[in-house]
């Protein structure tokens, strides 16, 4: 079973994080999947989308969660039945997710050097034009992208802008950890975001600062 590793947060929140090694069919094995789930996966074209869609299953069997304890509100997010927070991600070989008591989210991405092309799409220029090579950009931006992704589920509310509306504050490679505020329409939350650099893929999770919890 390959659970690539665990984070424990806090007390009530733990990452989880799992590389995708195993066949489609070998991942299918022990897992009982609702009859809208089943449909789900078995309409996609992906064989690594479906893969990944299996995996999740084991990671939220590894805390104690079955199928029927995961269900999916009317904007996608997901929710699980005993009153936790969850999120899920899954880029390539690898997939994630996220339990805690509070808001939280997670995402994985691929550093890709494409991501410079279109990073005035989704932050300021000034936010990443003062490192000193590509590699760091690379670096950075897919930091900034993947922690920004993470509010985005967690926030959850149509009409989002990640350029607009979600803004990671500054910090440094070293850090491996930021602050974050989605403001969007009335609403407005602040969130602490950390990341971690694993064989050429960036995990961002962030959890939802106390004070907006009450």
């Amino acid at each position: 079973m390959p659970l690539y590793k665990t984070i424990t947060v806090n007390p009530t929140t733990k990452v989880l994080i799992w590389k995708i090694e195993e066949s489609f069919e070998t991942l299918s094995e022990g897992i009982n999947l609702t009859p809208p789930c089943r449909q789900r996966v078995d309409g996609m074209k992906s064989d690594l989308h479906r893969r990944g869609f299996m995996s999740v299953r084991h990671l939220m069997a590894v805390e104690g969660y079955v199928d029927a304890d995961l269900y999916y509100d009317a904007n996608g997010k997901p929710h699980l039945t005993d009153g936790k927070h969850i999120s899920i991600t899954h880029s390539f070989i690898f997939s994630a997710i996220i339990i805690s008591d509070m808001e939280v989210g997670i995402d994985i991405e691929m550093q890709r050097p494409k991501i410079i092309r279109i990073a005035h799409k989704f932050t300021p220029i000034e936010e990443y034009r003062t490192l000193a090579n590509d590699d760091a950009i690379m670096r950075k931006l897919t930091m900034v992208w993947g922690a920004k992704e993470s509010l985005y589920k967690s926030f959850a509310s149509p009409g989002v802008s990640f350029l607009q509306h979600i803004y990671v504050d500054d910090f440094a490679l070293e850090d491996m950890a930021s602050v974050a505020i989605v403001s969007y329409e009335d609403k407005t939350a602040q969130y602490k975001v950390w990341f971690l650099e694993f064989e050429g893929f960036t995990c961002a999770y962030a959890l939802i600062s106390e004070e907006n919890q009450r």
